[in-house]
């Protein structure tokens, strides 16, 4: 059954980060406990360690991606013996990358509404 490796939360605020860099490629073996990415936070970037074992079947978020949502999906990985071909109709629930124009709206909302509440 293919895995979904999920953005992680690495501080107990995290609400999306950056995803820097992908240590490992696509048909690559992984190990419990190997380094397969690097994710930004607002503080620090951090290495993230992969929790199962299996191929690298489809990177999902492409280094370089801004404000992935904490537990979206960012990459599928391949149990043993499992055929690259499930990979095709795999379906995503989760969108991976907050909608840029819709975020800055959002911040823009909350500093007029903050900038209403100091006067």
């Amino acid at each position: 059954m293919t895995i979904e490796i999920l953005m992680p939360a690495l501080s107990p605020t995290m609400k999306e980060g950056n995803l820097a860099n992908w240590l490992k490629n696509e048909g690559d073996t992984i190990e419990a406990g190997d380094v397969i990415a690097e994710i930004e936070t607002d503080k620090a970037t951090m290495e993230v360690e992969a929790v199962d074992e299996g191929i690298l079947g489809k990177i999902l978020v492409a280094a370089g991606t801004e404000n992935v949502t904490v537990n979206a999906p960012i990459a599928l990985l391949l149990e043993d013996g499992e055929d690259k071909s499930v990979l095709d109709s795999y379906e995503i629930s989760t969108p991976a990358a907050a909608n840029p124009t819709e975020k800055k709206e959002e911040i823009k909302e909350e500093k007029k509404r903050e900038n209403f509440n100091n006067q």
